[in-house]
């Protein structure tokens, strides 16, 4: 007998308010027309506006593939893009915190450091779970993959 494959999605609370707060932050810098001293300063002005964009990709297309409700790899897929952008802007961004305020960036260097970390981890779980859809896909058990989230209100 087969074991049913068991793929954690990212309703989590936690993944979804750092999504959401990407999102925001990232419409929020473009409609105010300000970015960190540390991304000014620390950053080519290019790469600031990739920076800034890649904060409203993260969070939509990450959101986008949390709540997505077709097929499960095109759900991991979309949340995969959103995530490792994620990874990647907060990478960037603690890499300039760092760079421009050195020991004075801990504080906020590893909260930022720390999403980031978070956020690759999550690409590696979705990465795995990718795997795990794709082979039971292939072994004609697509049925027997269940999705570790709470059950959905009716």
């Amino acid at each position: 007998m087969r074991r049913p494959v068991t793929v954690t999605t990212g309703r989590h609370p936690f993944e979804v308010a750092v999504l959401a707060a990407a999102l925001l932050c990232g419409v929020a810098l473009t409609i105010t027309g300000l970015r960190p001293t540390s991304v000014t300063t620390g950053m080519p002005g290019t790469v600031q506006a990739i920076w800034q964009f890649g904060l409203i990709a993260a969070g939509g297309v990450g959101l986008a593939g949390v709540w997505w409700r077709g097929h499960l790899s095109v759900a991991l897929g979309i949340e995969l893009v959103g995530v490792a952008t994620l990874g990647t802007v907060t990478t960037m961004y603690a890499i300039a915190l760092y760079a421009v305020s050195g020991r004075q960036a801990i504080a906020a260097g590893a909260f930022v450091a720390g999403v980031a970390f978070a956020a690759w981890w999550r690409v590696a779980q979705i990465g795995v779970d990718l795997h795990r859809v794709t082979a039971a896909i292939n072994a004609g058990s697509a049925g027997d993959v269940h999705l570790l989230v709470e059950q959905e209100q009716e």
